[in-house]
């Protein structure tokens, strides 16, 4: 299972086809939703002093451009292109092109300026996560929310890795191989993906860096008029925008950093971690059944994941049918599916109805949460290219080998931290084995020294980012201030904590940062 960092409200809005399938019987496309109907664009904003002045004079005419809003192609929200060189260290060089998406605040008179936002993955769409983000009225009044789909990402110049056909075959495959054929077809069928990956992308494969996406992320801020960023990141987000404090130090205004990441984990670390995390958000989510009473998992704690656990080695070794065509229920997309509804409680109810519908032979529910995971529509196409996205830049940022041969010896280890998932993410350290490409700019260390003060959020019980990554960011960037969330899914802003939503706001809007330590 390849866990990406993304924020927990995006995969519950691509829940929308697991939902019309339990009221129509059929999975309808998701659709976008936005908050605002506005017909005609929203007033340009008067630049502030100083906003377009570039870091370098070789970038003077990228700080220079003006973003030419257009009313979206849905009719709703306002889109516009941003162009920046594919390497900095050239930037007369060749060019690309990065889309993105202003929902404009509701209260014009009361507008403070422009919020950017990014949902992590690395390659999840910070577009989708601008219009179909949990964004309360304070901040929607207060602020033009503004998503940048990063380099390599969505509809931006984007990462494709394999057709629309290849990815289901890739992400339906043998995510824990136990006998040498299933060995040597993981093998290949990574070395494929990887490879595609990285020639079918070109030269931009070797610039998806987030130091990269970073640099762009100034252009962005000038491009918007502001002297200094506010900024929403969640999940690998929290990685970007800490990434961004420490090249642009001066020009940090308010940043929220929401399920934060350690950028200093290397991938076994992360590994152990995410494994440790899933299964205690299997744990959480088995509680809840078992509390609410007449849990059909089973009469205990140990039942429950056992039978879980049961359901996996069961469709490894037979594929249950769907009613969705020829399309069948195997291990891997077993895994996606489960792991998708861990990332929060509110798609719980999913899982519950997915499960009972695999123990009575039926794998549709689950093949439509791995579905909602991996952005793939219905029809079989795929939006966005979250899945792609994330290993090109994960591997680019953090590389590392993890040799087939010595996976084995980590499973003992892994399947302690995790008895469900264990093998599944031993197996996960090979993924950037294949990744040869290298970054053309190393990150430093991320410290952030000079910036505002910067909030970063954990969540107790967090799956995909655990919270003691929080704690080290914090540490890490000197400006950071604390804020907890006990709680369980991934991210902690819109999860139903007051606390938490309060305290954003006021760091957001007043510019109140919040008490160090603050425990919500």
């Amino acid at each position: 299972m390849r866990a990406t960092r993304v924020v927990a409200g995006l995969v519950v809005v691509a829940m929308v086809a697991v939902a019309a399938y339990l009221v129509l019987g059929r999975p309808d496309d998701p659709s976008a939703s936005g908050n605002d109907d506005r017909p005609t664009l929203a007033p340009t904003p008067t630049p502030q002093p100083g906003s377009s002045e570039p870091p370098d004079a070789g970038l003077t005419k990228f700080y220079g451009q003006t973003l030419d809003w257009k009313i979206c192609p849905s009719g709703k929200n306002e889109c516009a292109t941003l162009t920046v060189p594919l390497d900095y260290k050239h930037p007369d060089g060749e060019t690309i092109t990065l889309a993105m998406l202003k929902v404009p605040a509701k209260d014009q008179d009361a507008r403070i300026g422009s919020m950017v936002v990014d949902p992590g993955g690395p390659g999840a769409s910070a577009i989708e996560y601008a219009r179909g983000g949990a964004w309360d009225e304070t901040l929607s009044d207060h602020y033009d929310i503004v998503g940048m789909d990063p380099r390599g990402v969505g509809e931006s110049d984007a990462i494709d890795c394999l057709s629309d056909r290849d990815m289901d075959a890739y992400l339906a495959g043998d995510p824990d191989p136990d006998t040498p054929d299933e060995v040597a077809e993981f093998e290949a069928s990574a070395q494929e993906f990887a490879t595609g990956c990285q020639t079918g992308a070109g030269d931009l494969a070797a610039h998806v860096s987030t130091v990269e996406a970073a640099r762009d992320m100034d252009v962005l801020r000038a491009a918007l008029g502001e002297s200094r960023l506010t900024y929403f990141g969640a999940s690998y987000g929290t990685e970007l925008g800490a990434t961004y404090a420490e090249y642009f130090p001066d020009k940090v205004g308010r940043l929220v950093l929401d399920g934060a990441v350690d950028p200093t984990l290397d991938m076994e670390q992360v590994t152990k971690a995410q494994a440790q995390g899933f299964e205690t958000a299997l744990r959480s989510y088995v509680q809840h059944c078992l509390d609410e009473g007449d849990c059909f998992l089973g009469d205990s704690m140990d039942d429950a994941l056992a039978r879980i656990k049961q359901l996996l080695s069961d469709v490894d070794q037979q594929p249950l049918p769907t009613r969705l065509g020829d399309r069948e229920l195997t291990e891997g997309l077993a895994y996606y599916g489960i792991g998708a509804a861990l990332y929060s409680q509110a798609a719980w109810m999913y899982l519950d109805r997915g499960l009972e519908d695999a123990f009575d032979g039926d794998g549709s529910i689950l093949v439509l949460l791995a579905d909602s995971y991996a952005g793939r529509n219905p029809d079989g196409s795929y939006h966005g290219n979250v899945l792609e996205a994330f290993p090109t830049i994960s591997c680019l940022d953090h590389p590392s080998n993890t040799p087939v041969d010595q996976v084995e010896s980590h499973v003992p280890e892994l399947e302690k931290l995790s008895p469900t998932f264990g093998r599944t993410f031993a197996w996960a350290m090979t993924m950037c084995n294949d990744f040869t490409t290298k970054a053309a700019e190393v990150r430093r260390p991320l410290h952030g020294e000079g910036a505002a003060p910067i909030v970063v959020i954990g969540t107790t019980r967090d799956p995909a980012t655990p919270y003691a990554e929080a704690v080290a960011l914090a540490q890490q960037l000197e400006s950071a201030v604390l804020v907890t969330r006990d709680g369980d899914g991934h991210t902690a802003y819109a999860s139903g904590n007051k606390c938490i939503d309060d305290a954003v706001d006021a760091y957001l809007v007043d510019g109140t940062v919040p008490q160090d330590g603050l425990q919500c």
